[in-house]
């Protein structure tokens, strides 16, 4: 069984950990939220302190020691960011600009987090990291 965390401020991320373990949760999707990516390291040791795995929507997690993250490039963001910014000051109107998506995905997974829960992650899924963190 997995679940969402939800919590709408700092305060309410050790509730949304006791209710994820309270409903006897395998695992954790942790959402990219103000909330929970201002407090990478508070979300990534109480989902060590309750050994629940967890993938996460933001890379600064698995740099805390989070066991996956998936999602969409940082550097492709950013980059793509300034392609913007530089635009829109060489007079181009926001609204005129298209819009876009991200088209370049990452995966992380660390090791150390996965050996530390007993986990066993699969050379399929390993071959398929952007990176590994041993």
């Amino acid at each position: 069984k997995a679940v969402i965390l939800h919590a709408a401020g700092t305060q309410e991320i050790s509730k949304a950990f006791e209710q994820a373990v309270a409903q006897r949760v395998d695992m954790l999707v942790v959402s990219s939220n103000d909330t929970f990516s201002n407090e990478p390291k508070m979300v990534v040791d109480l989902a060590a302190r309750h050994r629940l795995p967890a993938i996460y929507s933001g890379d600064s997690f698995v740099a805390h020691g989070g066991l996956v993250f998936y999602g969409f490039s940082g550097a492709w963001l950013f980059g793509n960011a300034a392609v913007f910014v530089d635009r829109i000051l060489k007079g181009r109107k926001p609204a005129e600009l298209p819009f876009e998506q991200p088209t370049k995905f990452e995966m992380v997974v660390n090791m150390k987090t996965a050996r530390a829960l007993g986990l066993t992650i699969p050379q399929s899924v390993l071959v398929r990291a952007d990176r590994v963190i041993e």
